[in-house]
């Protein structure tokens, strides 16, 4: 599956996103965000080929679904698999820190 390159409008509810079947890749962090333009294209790259939903959330005030995952930096990259935490990465500088996290989806 392919990168999302656009913000959600609206974010999903937390049940919404528990009930989510298979890999999916929840990428908190705002439009704005120096930390998230730089990580880009090295999500571009390491979802390239991947077999994972990747569902990008802008986060901020007010905004419930990041809480609940406990996100404090951004981007912070959630790996959940059937809508259970597998892996976490919080501010990724190298392709690698993706990959790796990716490989999550591999475990178990």
């Amino acid at each position: 599956m392919a990168m999302n390159d656009i913000y959600a409008e609206s974010e999903p509810g937390r049940a919404e996103v528990d009930a989510l079947p298979g890999n999916v890749l929840l990428e908190f962090g705002a439009p704005w965000c120096e930390h998230c333009q730089a990580a880009q294209p090295l999500l571009a790259e390491a979802l390239r080929g991947q077999p994972v939903h990747h569902l990008k959330i802008e986060d901020g005030p007010k905004r419930r679904l990041g809480r609940s995952f406990k996100v404090k930096l951004w981007p912070t990259l959630i790996l959940l698999r059937n809508g259970h935490e597998i892996a976490r990465s919080v501010r990724p500088t190298d392709v690698r820190e993706i990959h790796a996290l990716l490989q999550g989806m591999d475990a178990q």
